[in-house]
């Protein structure tokens, strides 16, 4: 049976590959664990924008200046001390994972401007860095920025880094687009390998003994396939660039699916955090076993298998299968409050 895949010109042993997390890649005996249990690749921690652009003093006074008339304020950033490593330490990170492994090492960097901060890309490369994962984490506040501002720096940005390197770029989105296909192709155009659909945006909450607004990170569920895959399946073989899944990928049949939706690899991290690192050959097993016992001799087989493209009625991931599933859900009893 075989495993194999292709991810931004790389060939990998399986599409299972742990993604950014710090717990679970900033420590060099965990890259080797992962490694060990299967992982095809990994995607490091992001090095952010932030810390790449200011020196720690400065970063530290402007991320609280002003906070001592709104205390709430603080809650919303880290510290600087949790910021866990510098560029120079991030770069030595990376030469360390390549010397001691023997499967790629994507190196992650997260920003949400234009700027000189890009630059960085090119150290990674330097260090060895296999690929990079461009994570834009921008969440528009400003009323006066149009839809159209939004994307042009999304464009910008994916340009400005793509130009830097000559290893290959994927760029993880967010879902929050006018129209989701033609912000694909508008990145695809700028040459970009690969997108990795969705990035999930942490929701603050509100403590109200505390009257605080604290920081809530929530583990996927399987539940979070849903959107990514819908969205890989409606732009397979409908853009040049790879497309990998992320988030919700805890069981071997959630893997199985999105590779059928049309993603070369399934990015797994909740998983591992809440089960452990051995997890991810679990992972492995359950998708070995369901290919068994269904005849499928390869990934290749499979991948974009159940995508729009290839569905008999292509109308079934649009409009028409939410029409369908409002009216054919009747539950078996309705509970009336009293």
């Amino acid at each position: 049976m075989d495993l194999t895949t292709t991810y931004l010109g790389l060939t990998l042993k399986s599409p299972l590959v742990p993604s950014a997390a710090a717990p679970l890649t900033e420590d060099l005996d965990n890259i080797k664990r992962l490694e060990d249990a299967g992982a095809a690749a990994i995607v490091l921690h992001s090095i952010f924008e932030e810390q790449l652009s200011q020196e720690e003093y400065e970063l530290h006074h402007h991320l609280t200046y002003g906070t001592e008339s709104f205390a709430e304020a603080l809650s919303y950033f880290p510290e600087p001390d949790t910021f866990h490593v510098g560029a120079e330490t991030y770069l030595e990170h990376i030469r360390l994972a390549k010397e001691m492994t023997e499967i790629p090492i994507i190196a992650s960097l997260n920003g949400s401007t234009l700027g000189g901060w890009t630059h960085f890309a090119q150290q990674m490369e330097a260090a060895g860095a296999d690929a990079l994962e461009l994570n834009i984490y921008n969440i528009p506040t400003d009323p006066n920025q149009t839809g159209a501002d939004v994307e042009a720096n999304y464009v910008a940005i994916a340009q400005a880094v793509k130009s830097e390197v000559s290893i290959p770029v994927a760029l993880k989105l967010s879902p929050f687009f006018s129209n989701m296909a033609n912000m694909a192709k508008q990145l695809d155009e700028t040459g970009i390998d690969g997108l990795v659909l969705f990035n999930r945006f942490y929701q603050p909450d509100i403590d109200i003994d505390e009257l605080v607004v604290r920081p809530n990170i929530l583990l996927s569920t399987p539940q979070a396939t849903r959107l990514p895959m819908r969205w890989i399946a409606l732009l397979f073989g409908r853009i040049n660039a790879d497309l990998a899944a992320t988030s919700g990928v805890q069981h071997g049949r959630d893997a199985l699916k999105l590779l059928m939706a049309g993603a070369k690899i399934t990015q797994v991290c909740s998983a591992l955090l809440r089960h452990g690192i051995p997890y991810l050959s679990t992972i492995e097993a359950e998708m070995r076993h369901w290919m068994e016992e269904n005849e499928y001799e390869s990934v290749r087989q499979m991948q974009g298998s159940m995508s729009q493209v290839n569905c008999p009625d292509e109308s079934t991931f649009e409009r028409v299968q939410y029409m369908k599933g409002i009216q054919s859900y009747h539950p078996d009893q309705f509970t009336v409050a009293p």
